[in-house]
């Protein structure tokens, strides 16, 4: 978007970093520590006051870390600030039923036992990695950090890029990423068009606490209006998240916390023995949505402005963590080069990294949600059969097991043991 305060900064000033991070969620800032490691400076902008970013209060998120996406907050220092909140998954049971009938006889278990690397992933709350997240931030010196302000205008330019924030004041440097979420609008004003569809399924997300013990067992159940995840935290508390049809969604998160929790029960089983909640409920609506390139002149989009999809298969963050791994490799490799970082060849270089591993995980999670989510007699049975098959076959389900757990395809260094 052409603006005359973008134009002038971009003829008179010195870059203030070499990198403009737009989102300060939890993509953004992972950069900006990825990249310091170089010696390239960051400014993280976000439109969140920081004391909001870094609220303690448990807001229903929680995110199954890939052994992958652990490997690189290890090697970015974060995994020391977290991992004490943190709970293993060491397997992964996966069924198919009907609410208060039970799974049906077939089902997939994954351990991860079967490979040599250790635990398929942790679980972890938001709270806890967004606050390590800006805490590490304010450590490092390479990193700028705007809070409470939005950037309302952005300019590419031959050497450089700017940004007109709403409070009018006016930032420059070497690349633009966007890590602004699904409805980015650092892609909007880059001309950035976007692939996707609604799902008319909402998300239901929720902290419950169980009598017995979950040993670091991860539960998917599929149900024919939507699958029905129950994570394991750190103590006898499980995250859900249940995905249900808008209408029912919505009925249910409007009910009572007593009433709500005599709906799950049927679904949820009595496994663990005795359910209540703990905390607040949320909703989250449902989408697939792939940016149609994830670069631009000067410009690269990370997380979910690249990409949002379905968690059916927990990989959201995950997937967003790779663009980070893979943009500061490429990015890191061109400076030690002596290359502009924001050239468009470094960048295509990134693009054609992540654009074929993203398009392969969104096309099997929306794959695996539209052959679940039904109550299809044909389609029941064949993915039962299928589901019993590949659990017989010890080599498809470790191929599985490592897929889980992000050691599939090419790594980056970052995500390297």
């Amino acid at each position: 978007m052409d603006n005359p305060a973008c134009t002038d900064i971009l003829k008179v000033m010195e870059h203030d970093s070499d990198i403009l991070i737009v989102g300060g969620g939890l993509n953004g800032p992972a950069l900006a520590l990825a990249a310091a490691r170089a010696g390239l400076s960051s400014t993280v902008i976000d439109a969140l006051p920081e004391p909001t970013r870094k609220n303690a209060a448990f807001d229903g998120r929680a995110y199954a870390l890939a052994l992958a996406s652990v490997r690189l907050l290890r090697n970015l220092g974060l995994w020391e600030r977290v991992a004490e909140n943190a709970q293993p998954m060491l397997e992964i049971k996966v069924s198919d039923g009907r609410a208060g009938e039970g799974p049906s006889p077939f089902f997939l278990h994954f351990d991860h036992a079967e490979i040599e690397e250790g635990p398929m992933g942790h679980m972890l709350e938001d709270r806890f990695l967004r606050r390590a997240l800006i805490e590490a931030m304010s450590g490092e010196p390479l990193i700028a950090q705007v809070s409470n302000d939005m950037v309302t205008a952005q300019e590419m330019g031959a050497t450089g890029v700017s940004v007109t924030l709403a409070s009018g004041k006016a930032l420059a440097g070497r690349l633009l990423v966007g890590a602004d979420g699904r409805g980015s609008g650092t892609a909007v004003r880059a001309g950035i068009s976007r692939t996707g569809w609604g799902y008319g399924q909402t998300a239901l997300v929720a902290a419950i606490e169980h009598a017995l013990p979950h040993h670091g067992i991860a539960h998917q159940f599929f149900m024919p209006s939507g699958p029905l995840a129950i994570l394991p935290l750190p103590g006898n508390v499980s995250s859900i998240v249940w995905s249900e049809t808008d209408a029912t969604a919505a009925r249910f998160a409007a009910l009572p916390d007593a009433e709500f929790m005599e709906v799950l029960r049927p679904r949820f089983g009595d496994f663990l023995g005795d359910i209540k909640l703990r905390g607040r409920r949320y909703t989250y609506p449902l989408s697939l949505t792939v940016a149609n390139s994830f670069v631009a002149l000067r410009l690269a989009l990370i997380g979910d402005a690249a990409h949002g999809m379905h968690p059916i298969a927990g990989q959201g963050l995950n997937a967003g963590l790779r663009d980070v791994a893979a943009l500061a490799q490429v990015i890191t490799e061109a400076a030690r080069r002596g290359e502009d970082i924001a050239a468009a060849d470094v960048l295509g270089r990134y693009q054609q990294w992540r654009r074929f591993d993203t398009a392969t995980l969104a096309m099997a999670t929306d794959l695996t949600n539209r052959l679940f989510s039904n109550d299809n007699a044909f389609l029941r049975a064949a993915r039962d059969l299928g589901m019993g098959a590949l659990g017989q076959l010890p080599a498809l389900r470790r191929g599985f097991i490592r897929e889980a757990a992000g050691l599939t395809g090419e790594l980056p260094a970052l995500m390297k043991g």
